[in-house]
């Protein structure tokens, strides 16, 4: 596949792998099954955080598997046009691109609600190829400081395969590793409640990445089915590698024990709610863009707070238009909110 020649001068400093799909949104307090209109927005959280990165000017390559359909072009289409490396990105011939149904309250909050597309195959997204992984390795991993992952891989075995090959490629590269759990319940077996928490099969499944990382972020409800607290400084403590981690929970503080600094602050507000789809992957980006542009070292307190306050408004502007992807915030425009909203955070 061909890439621009920017994305070629800048080598990937972030490679997330993962899931591209399609986010069918129905009309707020409806049905997007049966009802209509539906918004079909490009999504996927590994994606949506790739997406989120370029916009914000991170180098940044793509993992993942999307269906020779419309949908798959689509993201495709996307993600060249954001200047993602799409080396790994691969085309199924057989299996489409999945199309994930998220129905809205009035508010925007958003539910997972099945799934549309599968003609007996399964989804692209479930098979990416490790063959055609191993041989892409090269084209995007030299420069790369982070390896951005979720637990949705991890549902089917080919996906596993090629996710924990790259885990083990990263360690051996010296590229440290992202876990955003992403816990969610129908990509394990669709006749799973959207509201259920892991089964004792998937915990152990998803639990034995967490020597792995050296980032963890985790909503608090994630937090309490795999670690039994929702303090991140605990969560921190009960790993091998004393990661740093963060749980989110939605409109509500966000909390942290990152470079030893352990705090929490309310999370900041959008403007206006349209949609929270991918306003944890923006928040991501958001945090990840942090890590790697702002020197801090241990113990920096202050500084990780305004890294927290970036990674925030990320996830806010995200709010304020439909899709995880189309109101993804640049630089400026979150440096912008937040000087209308607190301050400037430098």
């Amino acid at each position: 596949m061909a890439q621009s020649k920017s994305q070629m001068i800048s080598p990937p400093l972030v490679i997330c792998f993962g899931e591209a799909l399609i986010d069918r949104l129905g009309p707020l307090g409806g049905e997007p099954a049966t009802d209509s209109p539906v918004d079909d927005c490009l999504g996927g959280a590994p994606a949506n955080v790739a997406c989120g990165l370029a916009r914000l000017g991170i180098p940044v390559s793509f993992i993942g598997r999307v269906g020779d359909d419309e949908f798959g072009i689509r993201l495709k289409e996307l993600m060249i046009q954001r200047q993602v490396n799409i080396s790994g990105l691969q085309i199924d011939h057989l299996r489409a691109t999945r199309i994930v149904l998220v129905r809205r309250n009035e508010q925007g909050e958003r539910y997972f609600h099945g799934f549309l597309g599968d003609c007996g195959d399964g989804f692209a997204d479930q098979a990416l190829d490790s063959e055609e992984l191993i041989k892409a390795w090269p084209n995007f991993s030299t420069n790369a400081r982070w390896l951005l992952i979720g637990s949705i891989p991890l549902a089917n075995p080919l996906s596993a395969e090629s996710l924990l090959w790259s885990v083990q490629k990263a360690k051996e590269k010296g590229i440290s590793i992202a876990l955003d759990i992403n816990w969610r319940p129908t990509f394990w077996n669709t006749s799973f409640s959207p509201d259920r928490g892991p089964d004792q099969l998937s915990s152990s499944v998803i639990s034995n990445l967490f020597a792995q990382v050296a980032l963890l972020k985790v909503a608090k409800e994630e937090a309490i089915w795999f670690f039994n607290t929702d303090d991140p400084k605990k969560i921190s403590s009960s790993l091998s590698q004393k990661p740093d981690v963060v749980v989110t929970d939605g409109p509500r503080p966000v909390r942290w024990f990152i470079a030893n600094c352990a705090d929490e602050m309310p999370a900041l507000n959008p403007r206006h709610v349209v949609d929270t789809t991918g306003a944890g992957d923006s928040f991501l980006a958001g945090l990840l863009h942090q890590l790697l542009s702002v020197d801090f070292t241990q113990g920096d307190c202050p500084k990780v707070r305004q890294m927290i306050n970036f990674a925030s408004a990320c996830g806010a502007l995200v709010c304020q238009g439909a899709g995880a992807i189309n109101p993804q915030p640049t630089e400026l425009e979150v440096r912008e909110f937040l000087d209308f909203s607190c301050g400037s955070i430098n």
